[in-house]
């Protein structure tokens, strides 16, 4: 970037400039955000734990005994009791033999793809891929192929006849919500001698009987999904990251995984946080009940109202504007009725794909999703037409001139 003061402007033009909203207080629906009560669907707190008496309680005692940071990496002298209790959990919760932490979701992956794609390896990734998934197939300098979304056929035929092949996938998808096809991508795998990562950050502690996530809402074990990334800052309500599978991969993450060697270890006390949210997300499946069911009402209603959703039974819901002009403007009009959802526009989603990305929380309530859906069928029309017409009088008046 030669001149940030271009790029600035060109973003604020093309209205793909971000700015940060500061909230005030505990995570969950109803908050302060810009000094004003807000009812909040852009939080990936699930299952809202984030602000639960109980695990707060337990970070409170973590930062007595451990203090307030690990002081050095893990493999220095920062992995804790705490830790290796996490890890022990998270293990024997997603039934694989080990499990190791990362500071973040973004570190995680960049360690796992690096560790098990180097220069001579194929790596192929969805299209619709996290953006931490991708930047670690860049990074990993694996030759990197993207197939088309959830296209397996295509990707079955890109497989035949290479050798040292990584598959990595979402396994919920983070601005659609829709699933992967886990099943079809573990038998393809399976048949090709490729090894298949699943980042399942949204699924875990939402999806499957026990919580577990997509892969056992597909019925895949450690055999058929050997390695897996989940995240602790979305359902769990915490922070930091995991990766788990068998007791050797595990090993080599810890000896090759760059972003856990060269790395403060996370704070003792988040670990102690998590572990207890680990045990309700385990001991409290009424929660996800609750969270499922939310996501059925906003759909319902939705389609009654005849708002144009994306295809999703998780708790992403997406409402495509086409615009960024017209998503800005539509997350404006919901602000100024209380309610506050992001706008996502380019290059986070494809061009012409900019949206409004709702997420649904065990912790709202049905008045309140009744109350979101009410505001969105009053003003997505206007909106977006409007945005529409004014887009279209600005590219005449520019090709006149």
């Amino acid at each position: 970037m030669k001149d940030p003061r271009a790029d600035l402007e060109a973003r604020r033009r093309l209205h793909l400039y971000r700015e940060r909203g500061v909230s005030d207080g505990p995570a969950g629906p109803r908050r302060r955000w810009n000094g004003r009560e807000v009812l909040s669907f852009c939080s990936n707190d699930y299952l809202g734990l984030a602000a639960d008496a109980r695990v707060i309680e337990a970070g409170v005692r973590g930062l007595r005994r451990y203090g307030v940071g690990a002081g050095a990496s893990c493999l220095v002298n920062g992995y804790t009791a705490a830790h290796r209790e996490l890890e022990e959990g998270l293990a024997a919760f997603l039934s694989r033999e080990r499990a190791l932490l990362f500071a973040s979701g973004y570190m995680a992956n960049l360690g796992v793809i690096a560790t098990l794609a180097g220069r001579t390896s194929h790596l192929f990734e969805d299209r619709l891929n996290h953006a931490s998934l991708l930047d670690a197939g860049v990074l990993s300098r694996a030759r990197l192929h993207r197939y088309p979304h959830r296209d397996t056929a295509f990707l079955r035929a890109q497989l035949r006849g290479l050798d040292d092949c990584v598959v990595a996938s979402d396994a919920v998808f983070s601005m659609d919500g829709d699933l992967a096809p886990l099943g079809e991508l573990a038998a393809l795998c399976a048949d090709a001698g490729a090894l298949l990562v699943v980042d399942d950050a949204h699924g875990i502690g939402v999806l499957g009987d026990s919580g577990a996530g997509a892969t056992e809402l597909a019925g895949l074990g450690q055999r058929e999904a050997p390695l897996l990334v989940g995240t602790l800052g979305k359902a769990f309500g915490v922070c930091g990251a995991f990766a788990a599978g068998s007791a050797e991969w595990i090993e080599a993450l810890v000896q090759h995984a760059r972003t856990y060697l060269y790395t403060t270890a996370p704070p003792p006390a988040l670990a102690c946080a998590a572990a207890e949210s680990l045990n309700l997300v385990r001991g409290e499946g009424w929660r996800r009940r609750k969270l499922l069911e939310h996501v059925a009402l906003f759909r319902r209603l939705a389609g009654q109202a005849g708002l144009a959703c994306l295809p999703s039974e998780t708790p992403i819901q997406g409402i495509v504007t086409g615009s960024a002009e017209a998503a800005l403007a539509l997350s404006r009009a919901l602000l100024d009725d209380g309610l506050h959802v992001a706008a996502i526009r380019p290059p986070t989603v494809p061009e012409g794909g900019a949206r409004l990305r709702i997420t649904l929380s065990a912790a709202h309530t049905p008045g309140e999703i009744e109350r979101l859906v009410e505001s969105l069928a009053r003003h997505v029309g206007r909106v977006v037409g409007e945005a529409a017409g004014d887009s279209a009088g600005r590219a005449v008046g520019e090709s006149v001139e």
